[in-house]
């Protein structure tokens, strides 16, 4: 299988290269366009793994990029019920085809996919993704997912419109009424307390505490709550680049890495090295604090704004984790050596990061001001208090009296 890869870039679409699937394996390969690399101002779209040349590469899986454009867990459960169902009439083998079952726009990030240059990129709708309003019947479809009672007519409605971001949560792309793009999370029937309630108020906690995060809202629908996080990989018309921390750092999908190694991609490929390392230190400080343990370095993610360099995107998928529910959590490790999660050892770490001892520890001091005051911020958001009570060993811990006696 072939396919052209594109991307768009400051307001047009440009053909970057062509990847190359084995009928057999799971073998790739890339070769960028020569009209790419010989374009003013071109750059890799994947900083490790696809280097800008003229030579082919081959890889074992789908390169990094191109995975991070693919469906999450929900995703994929979508994709499989769809074919199982006729909804979609190709089975998928490969990653690859995973990637081209998501809808072309919602479809995160800026590459783009087609099987031959006069081909509508894949897959596409016209651009008709669901408005805010359709909450409720895109809830009640996800719930008919869960329960394995979907039909045909809720695939399509949720097909392709999955973000690969944010696990295995229900999910959907929607329109605000701004016309903004956005992605509604949805709670599942199952569920023993309020996801989106806790994911809004780690993001409320999190700006407060001085991170950039994306835009969020709780909305009740019917009784239940609802998550919707603003898309921060638009601006306006315009798609920008996108990769997870993994791609940055060349590193399979699953590992789980450390601060301190996204500190040195960082260094290698950011553009605002200084300012994105001390975000990153205090996102790995507020993670601590407030208990965000499903940590894993493909929730963080890196826009590219300025060519051929790569900016910390908001931070997204924030989940306080109650301490019951905290064993199975992939969190990302502070270093390379340091085997526990401790704000001791976050200190320890802070040199890699650029900070002194003393600016690390008033930015310890800062955060755990907001975390501290979490109840009052809830009641702010509207959150009921029988929804906090869910959430309170997820504020109220060693590591918080931890910082709350840093010296």
């Amino acid at each position: 299988m072939s396919v052209e890869v594109h991307i768009d870039w400051q307001g047009t679409t440009h053909l970057v290269g062509r990847l190359r699937t084995a009928e057999r394996s799971a073998a790739v390969t890339f070769e960028y366009a020569r009209e790419w690399l010989t374009r003013t101002g071109s750059f890799s779209i994947d900083p490790t793994s696809l280097p800008l040349g003229p030579s082919p590469m081959h890889g074992a899986s789908l390169f990094g990029a191109m995975q991070d454009c693919g469906p999450d867990r929900w995703g994929r459960i979508l994709i499989e019920r769809a074919v199982r169902k006729q909804v979609l009439d190709r089975k998928p083998y490969r990653e690859l085809d995973y990637v081209l079952a998501l809808d072309d726009t919602a479809r995160i990030g800026a590459l783009r996919f087609r099987t031959g240059p006069a081909g509508a990129f894949l897959a596409a709708t016209g651009g008709k993704l669901p408005p805010i309003v359709s909450l409720a019947a895109l809830l009640r479809a996800a719930d008919a997912i869960h329960g394995e009672t979907e039909t045909a007519a809720d695939l399509r409605f949720l097909l392709g419109a999955g973000s690969p971001l944010g696990g295995a949560r229900p999910k959907s792309a929607v329109s605000l009424n701004d016309g903004r793009l956005a992605m509604a999370k949805f709670p599942k029937p199952d569920d023993v307390r309020d996801i989106a309630a806790g994911e809004v108020l780690a993001l409320h906690l999190a700006k407060h505490a001085g991170i950039n995060v994306a835009e969020s809202q709780l909305i009740t629908v019917g009784g239940r709550s609802v998550s919707v996080i603003t898309r921060f990989d638009r601006d306006g018309d315009q798609r920008l680049p996108f990769i997870s921390a993994n791609s940055l750092l060349g590193l399979p999908q699953g590992e789980p890495g450390a601060y301190t190694l996204l500190a040195d991609g960082i260094r290698q490929f950011g553009d605002d090295v200084a300012g994105d390392l001390r975000e990153l230190w205090r996102r790995l400080v507020f993670s601590l604090l407030a208990s965000n343990c499903d940590d894993h370095l493909r929730n963080h993610g890196f826009l590219m704004r300025t060519a051929g360099k790569w900016s910390l995107s908001p931070a997204y998928d924030l989940n306080p984790v109650p301490q019951i529910e905290r064993a199975p959590m992939p969190q990302t490790a502070i270093s390379e050596e340091a085997a526990d999660a401790s704000i001791e050892a976050a200190l320890a770490a802070a040199p890699r990061f650029g900070l002194s001892p003393t600016a690390a520890k008033a930015i310890v001091r800062e955060v755990h001001a907001v975390v501290a005051d979490w109840r009052t911020a809830a009641k702010k958001l509207r959150i009921p208090a029988r929804t906090l009570n869910a959430y309170a060993s997820a504020f109220e811990h060693p590591l918080m009296d931890e910082a709350a006696n840093l010296r």
